[in-house]
């Protein structure tokens, strides 16, 4: 089947060294500052209060957005965080969480507006969001690694990247999902295109948009945890140091944390997806 040499890798390597690095080097040194400021922002910002107050903010949120039975598992949850002494660690994957889903939604939210208002963009950006999801997660290690060197800023990129296609996808499914009869109504009455936008179609969309985040945070979730291996601090370092010592009771500490994160910030996004239907 080989019936001709496909030098990839040497062009993807020489586009890298010979080009991309000594061109933009600076241009990316720049983005790793910026970023890893406001990475270190939001962990100080997770940090500066007690566990307890924060365990207390938490409790709250989760009770106005999702219920006391979410409350209290939240209340447990911390508990075991503390008890392990893994609350620190997982306010830094929180912290990485968060500032990933942020840019995901910055970016993910307008393209996917703009895909569902545009075939062309739709059809432009399709096979760019499948090359998005099927690319293995560890393949996105290596550029992130090579660009912005090690810890939370590559995290945060290599965790971007991986976690963007679900916004754009539900963005684009939630406004295509607008009755036609919505919107046909909203036309009649003299609606521009962006108060049809902003008054008809995103209030409407607001709960798959929401499904779309959930999905986007528990992406980005996974992918702090794998990006440990490239330096991030968190909950993921805690399972790494188990599998590099085979120190099964670490690995599965550090394991339940994660869950314990999912599964409060899956209950809570979905809450708040159900309070805007």
């Amino acid at each position: 089947m080989q019936y001709f040499e496909l030098p990839l890798e040497e062009w993807t390597n020489n586009f890298i060294y010979e080009w991309l690095l000594p061109n933009l080097g600076d241009f990316f040194d720049s983005v790793s500052k910026a970023i890893e400021s406001v990475v270190n922002g939001v962990t100080w910002s997770f940090t500066v209060l007690p566990a307890e107050v924060m365990t207390l903010l938490f409790i709250a949120l989760a009770w106005r957005l999702a219920g006391k039975g979410t409350a209290l598992f939240t209340l447990i949850g911390a508990l075991y965080l503390g008890t392990t002494g893994l609350w620190e660690a997982s306010m830094q994957t929180l912290a990485i969480v968060i500032v990933a889903t942020v840019f995901s939604m910055l970016l993910g939210i307008p393209i996917g507006i703009l895909s569902a208002k545009s075939a062309n963009i739709d059809k432009i950006t399709r096979p760019i969001l499948d090359f998005m999801q099927t690319l293995p997660s560890f393949v996105y290690l290596i550029p992130a690694i090579l660009l912005f060197d090690l810890g939370g800023v590559p995290a945060v990129i290599a965790t971007f990247v991986f976690a963007t296609p679900p916004a754009v996808r539900m963005t684009n499914l939630g406004i295509r999902q607008v009755p036609t009869d919505v919107v046909e109504a909203a036309r009649a009455f003299g609606s521009t295109s962006w108060q049809m936008l902003v008054k008809v179609q995103l209030p409407m969309a607001v709960p798959t948009i929401m499904a779309g985040i959930n999905q986007t945070i528990m992406l980005a979730l996974s992918m702090a945890v794998i990006a440990s291996m490239i330096g991030a601090p968190g909950l993921g370092s805690e399972v790494l140091a188990g599998i590099s010592s085979v120190n099964v009771g670490k690995g599965l500490t550090g394991g339940l944390g994660i869950v314990v994160l999912a599964i409060v910030l899956d209950r809570i996004t979905q809450g708040l997806g159900q309070k805007n239907k």
